[in-house]
């Protein structure tokens, strides 16, 4: 059973086309790209894979699980995370807090027992203390559990939101620009921390990047989309050679 199986995906909004006819399919343990110029419904397709929009047509599987009419939480406990191209980080919340606080879709206690203190209550609590200490421990931020977010270099930043989407243990994880903002020092170091989540962890990355560098250097299987319609797909070398894609997005500078 595939982890992800999109078929024929089409969302309109209104007299836009968007996304067109998409279909995709991930075995689980990928790390793969979806590209395209701005515009060309990437995000989209991750904002129909997450459950912010219901496609106008065509299918979303999860698992074997059909997702449509799912809410985002209810896509969330099918072991999907994501993180956004501008980072969304609740300023006022600690990095602990942060990371604690995307956990609370799979409560396991009532409202009553968080107002009584009950035992199930505090059992739920402090297994999700613990999750996001060994959190931060393995993604080397213990020191920084009680700073909050915008006293942090915006590379950390984008760690913190990285390691809140891998908090609930996904099974695939969706990177909206991850190098987005980033000077190029911090992105080699994105690039090494995908690299290691991808290696240590048992989850899929399927990523949307504009930086050919990172997705070149970490993506053995890419998607090129352009107006909402596959236009090509293969491995970075296919990719590189595409006269379809060098004209439609890379330009001959960026090869």
């Amino acid at each position: 059973m595939a982890l992800l199986e999109i078929n024929d995906l089409t969302q309109r909004f209104g007299g836009l086309l968007a996304v067109n006819e998409f279909s995709v399919r991930l075995e689980g343990r990928e790390l793969c790209a979806l590209i395209g110029p701005n515009g060309a419904g990437k995000t989209t397709v991750f904002n129909l894979v997450s459950g912010f929009y219901q496609p106008t047509s065509g299918s979303i599987k999860i698992a074997g699980k059909d997702t449509r009419g799912l809410k985002p939480h209810q896509v969330t406990s099918l072991g999907v995370a994501r993180t956004f191209q501008n980072i969304r980080l609740w300023n006022d919340m600690t990095v602990l807090d942060n990371i604690k606080v995307s956990q609370h879709y799979r409560l396991g206690y009532s409202l009553m027992d968080s107002l009584l203190r009950t035992r199930r209550y505090t059992d739920r609590e402090a297994d999700i203390d613990h999750t996001a200490m060994e959190l931060l421990d393995f993604m080397g931020m213990r020191e920084l559990a009680d700073e909050f977010p915008p006293n942090l270099p915006y590379g950390v930043q984008r760690k913190v939101e990285i390691a809140r989407a891998l908090s609930i243990k996904p099974k695939l994880l969706l990177l909206d620009e991850p190098a987005a903002g980033l000077p190029s020092t911090d992105v080699v170091e994105l690039i090494k921390l995908i690299e290691w989540i991808h290696k240590e962890l048992d989850l899929a990355i399927w990523m949307i990047e504009h930086q050919m560098t990172v997705v070149m250097s970490l993506c053995n299987w890419i998607k090129v989309i352009d107006f909402g319609s596959t236009i090509a797909e293969g491995t970075p070398e296919d990719i590189r050679n595409n006269p379809v894609v060098i004209r439609a997005y890379l330009g001959d500078e960026n090869i």
